[in-house]
């Protein structure tokens, strides 16, 4: 009986070795499939930077908004880029926006007036480490500027704001005389940038100007253009 049932079991290995053999000849003469997996959509992330100008006298130069991982646009103490100096004293912040550590950049299509505010949408495809940067010059000056440097937006999730408000900076680059033709804003139409650099060469909070009334007979600036801290108000909300 033994003998019997080891000769069945023989039997069924042996049919079942062929019929594993069998598929697998079958197989290789299929043509083979390969599937490509579906691409995946790309992720962004997009931030409403709202700007409001708190100022009287003070219009807003186009308004830049730098998306980094790294580095600040500007330290108090510490030498003015020339890509800040040239906002600072003339509102052109087509070099801020070109910096090479920004992922991503945008900008307010013009100047931001006394009481009025504009929204700029800025859109990146990371958010680790992600920071916001934004700089716009106070016109009616020679080289005062406002904004925020490197403020962390990283753990912004979708509707969510950050509010901030600005003071007023001297980027430290040009003597603040006040005087005809220095100021590039309409209370003066004057000069914007100038690569000589004439003042401390470094960035400080501005002291405020002085104007006519208050006995600087030179100036072209009236009461009017006195600004107090904060300068601008800021709302970033994350809207993807």
């Amino acid at each position: 009986m033994a003998s019997l049932n080891t000769l069945k079991k023989s039997i069924v290995v042996v049919a079942l070795a062929a019929s594993l053999a069998a598929c697998g000849d079958n197989d290789s003469n299929d043509p083979v499939q390969v599937v490509t997996p579906p691409t995946p959509e790309p992720v962004s992330y997009t931030f409403d930077v709202t700007v409001s100008n708190l100022t009287a006298g003070q219009p807003l130069s186009p308004i830049a908004v730098i998306a980094h991982t790294e580095g600040t646009l500007w330290q108090i103490g510490s030498a003015a880029s020339v890509a800040l100096e040239t906002m600072a004293e003339g509102g052109d912040n087509s070099q801020l926006l070109a910096l090479e550590n920004a992922i991503a950049n945008a900008s307010s299509e013009g100047p931001v007036g006394p009481g009025a505010n504009t929204t700029i949408t800025l859109t990146t495809d990371s958010l680790e480490a992600l920071k916001l940067s934004l700089a716009t010059m106070m016109v009616n000056t020679n080289d005062g500027f406002t904004g925020l440097s490197a403020l962390d937006v990283s753990s912004l999730a979708v509707g969510d704001s950050l509010i901030r408000t600005t003071v007023a900076y001297d980027a430290g680059t040009e003597a603040n005389t006040e005087a005809a033709g220095t100021i590039p804003g309409p209370a003066d139409g004057g000069e914007g940038f100038n690569e000589a650099r004439d003042d401390v060469n470094f960035v400080a909070r501005h002291p405020g100007v002085v104007t006519n009334e208050d006995g600087l007979s030179s100036s072209v600036l009236s009461p009017e253009h006195k600004f107090d801290n904060p300068l601008a108000k800021v709302v970033i909300t994350r809207t993807q």
